[in-house]
């Protein structure tokens, strides 16, 4: 019986866990919209709010109008007058206190994660953690600040590492270059190794070498 019941937990777990992601995504849709038809309620006239809210309560309209918007404004920017627009908006929104911060930090992040020539999580490394002689695998990210630099002997790298089975959280470190050693395997394999709690072995077996 033990034997069968955790052959049925490695058949349904991955398939959980992919539906509970998908959903949590679609929920966050659904509540942006959400929160963008209330407003419009709050503003329209008593005999206009009943069809709108008819509309609001349609099952799926709002995750579709949102991925909509998102496609469009994708279209939209991919292109010079689009470029120009967005130029134009960032140049009013960094004038806004508290908000220009916050703004600017999180388009930087985001601007190097999903761009394909960004350097971020573009390589896996083994470093010693928790303590030497114990390894584990994390992403380069990049380089030090130069305050930072500065401040350190000798070359250092950043590195996120990710957390087990739950890679979305993490640690930021920076760690010296001479400590690191970059492995062959993909991002993605080395993903799939992380969140597998090192059960699911990488395609590429190839030894590491030290740099």
């Amino acid at each position: 019986m033990k034997k069968y019941f955790i052959a049925g937990i490695l058949v349904w777990t991955p398939l959980a866990i992919t539906i509970w992601v998908i959903t949590w995504g679609l929920s966050v849709l659904d509540g942006v919209f959400g929160s963008v038809m209330s407003a419009l309620l709050a503003v329209m006239p008593m005999d206009q709010k009943p069809a709108l809210q008819s509309f609001r309560n349609l099952p799926g309209v709002g995750i579709l109008i949102v991925v909509g918007i998102i496609l469009i404004t994708g279209v939209f920017a991919a292109n010079f007058a689009g470029q120009w627009w967005i130029r134009w908006w960032d140049q009013i929104i960094v004038r806004i206190p508290i908000v220009k911060s916050i703004y600017s930090s999180v388009k930087q992040v985001s601007g190097t994660l999903f761009s394909s020539k960004g350097n971020a999580f573009r390589k896996a490394v083994l470093i010693p953690y928790p303590r030497n002689g114990s390894w584990t695998i994390a992403f380069l990210t990049g380089t030090p600040a130069d305050e930072v630099s500065k401040k350190l002997n000798g070359e250092h790298v950043n590195v996120f590492l990710p957390t087990t089975p739950n890679p979305t959280s993490g640690f930021f470190m920076i760690v010296p270059r001479a400590d690191i050693i970059e492995l062959d395997m993909g991002v993605e394999e080395a993903l799939k190794h992380i969140v597998s709690m090192g059960s699911v072995p990488p395609l590429n077996h190839s030894v590491p070498s030290a740099k």
